[in-house]
């Protein structure tokens, strides 16, 4: 049974390799213009670093160096049911180094089509086993990000030996340049 995850919960993720599914809706009275929602995944040590250029994962780099991490590609609509896009972990193959993989949505070319957070709902992360395609855990955003055009959904970090997701839910006003200077 999937745990439902409060903003700032943490739960412990006991699969070696798990899908993490992204999905959004957008407010039918949008801005005319489509939205393209991208889900990112930075590959972090210790030191809150992306490891490398590689371990930076979006719809441009598919597969980590290690190929423990695969994003399944670039839904551009958000259309239909279920997940939008999907991240594939192998926590197995993982570069030892790794200490934290955080999971952001952000909205592409948001400033040019005057698009934001406040109009998409129903945005949520989940994990997935992939062995049994059973949730574990799912995170569903309820705040209003009115003008946030980036967010960080959760994290994947490792403590004692442990991986654990925690819901982070936390929006910025800015893009994947942010993230990445954030991060690097």
């Amino acid at each position: 049974m999937a745990i439902n995850l409060q903003k700032g919960q943490r739960q412990t993720i006991n699969a070696p390799k798990f899908i993490i599914g992204l999905g959004w809706d957008v407010n039918s009275s949008s801005t005319g213009t489509s939205f393209d929602l991208d889900a990112s995944v930075f590959i972090m040590g210790e030191n809150r670093k992306i490891l490398s250029d590689q371990h930076f994962i979006f719809y441009n780099n598919l597969v980590s160096p290690d190929e423990a991490v695969q994003h399944t590609g670039d839904n551009l609509t958000g259309e239909g049911g279920g997940d939008d896009e999907q991240i594939k972990i192998d926590l197995s193959k993982i570069d030892p180094r790794t200490a934290e993989i955080c999971v952001v949505v952000t909205i592409h070319d948001a400033a040019a089509r005057k698009q934001n957070f406040g109009q998409v709902r129903n945005s949520y992360v989940r994990v997935l086993d992939a062995a049994t395609n059973e949730v574990i855990l799912k995170y569903e955003l309820e705040e209003d990000f009115s003008i946030e055009t980036a967010v960080e959904f959760g994290r994947i970090y490792k403590r004692n030996d442990e991986w654990k997701f925690e819901a982070v839910g936390v929006g910025m006003k800015g893009g994947l340049q942010d993230y990445l200077n954030k991060y690097n």
